[in-house]
């Protein structure tokens, strides 16, 4: 009966094997070892609010090109004033993720520039969501934009802040030349696409100066952050040596950066563009476009 020895031999293997599949228990839940299955993967982070750019020419009403470029109502000729309405696109590689239009338009006063641009933000990381990946672009043009710190006047209470400038108002002067003034104020930055300065137009030195409280521009027309503008946002308002000035208000919506860039050059070089009326105007277009995108 020679085969029966091979039975104690069996036994030992069956029992291993019994062994192996039970031994698990003590580590964790036996439903991690079934045929099958495999451990939880962390969940991808969500993909962003916007999946498509408006079409950027189209983006800004022919209400609002009046406001920004008054050289429009100006066009006698239809055909030119449409053309102007029209704006141009600027050239990108994806219009998936980057699109912008341009105008300029001349006046008997003034040259305008407009500039807007919308980029979509779309993160590689499937740990980083597209939002959060726009809020680090966001930030980093932020950092860049380099606004100045509030200085010890805008710390001040309104009523100070009020008085003081009235106290600079001339008498006679409207509130309008009040928030004209003339003198150039803001730090200098990076200049927005379109920008132009002329080494022949006069200007004064102070034009550069990085400390806008040192001219005495009124706290409120400083550069400064927009925290009121969806998910954030930031103006500057630069004023060159030729008197050009440029505003340019950059805000965050989800996983959307939008960028205007508002300039205006005079055709005189005595005279400087009104900062609280190229402010103003820059702001409302942001706000438009800002309700537009939650429409």
């Amino acid at each position: 009966m020679q085969p029966k020895a091979y039975v104690p031999g069996v036994a030992v293997l069956l029992t291993a094997l019994l062994a192996g599949c039970t031994g698990s228990d003590e580590s964790g839940s036996s439903d991690d070892n079934r045929p099958g299955t495999t451990t939880t993967a962390a969940p991808a982070a969500p993909p962003g609010r916007y999946r498509t750019l408006p079409e950027p020419c189209g983006a800004v009403s022919h209400g609002a090109l009046d406001a920004l470029l008054p050289g429009i109502k100006q066009l006698r000729d239809a055909e030119q004033r449409e053309t102007a309405y029209e704006g141009e696109a600027t050239q990108t590689f994806d219009t998936d993720r980057r699109v912008g239009c341009r105008w300029k338009v001349e006046s008997t006063v003034a040259t305008d520039h407009l500039f807007v641009d919308f980029e979509r933000v779309v993160s590689y990381d499937s740990a980083v969501s597209d939002a959060d990946k726009a809020a680090e672009i966001y930030a980093a043009k932020l950092a860049a934009a380099d606004l100045p710190e509030p200085s010890a006047a805008e710390s001040d209470s309104g009523e100070s802040g009020d008085s003081k400038k009235d106290s600079k108002k001339p008498d006679g002067e409207d509130e309008a030349g009040a928030s004209g003034d003339p003198k150039p104020s803001e730090s200098a930055t990076e200049p927005a696409s379109g920008s132009s300065s002329s080494p022949d137009s006069p200007g004064s030195s102070d034009s550069a100066d990085s400390s806008p409280s040192a001219s005495g521009t009124p706290a409120e027309l400083q550069p400064r952050t927009l925290d009121d503008l969806s998910d954030g946002g930031f103006l500057n308002d630069v004023l060159s040596t030729a008197q050009q000035r440029t505003v340019t208000v950059v805000f965050r919506t989800s996983n959307v950066i939008v960028t205007i860039e508002y300039a205006e050059q005079p055709t005189s070089a005595a005279e400087v563009p009104d900062s609280k009326e190229m402010q103003d105007r820059a702001r409302n277009l942001a706000a438009r476009l800002a309700e537009s995108f939650d429409e």
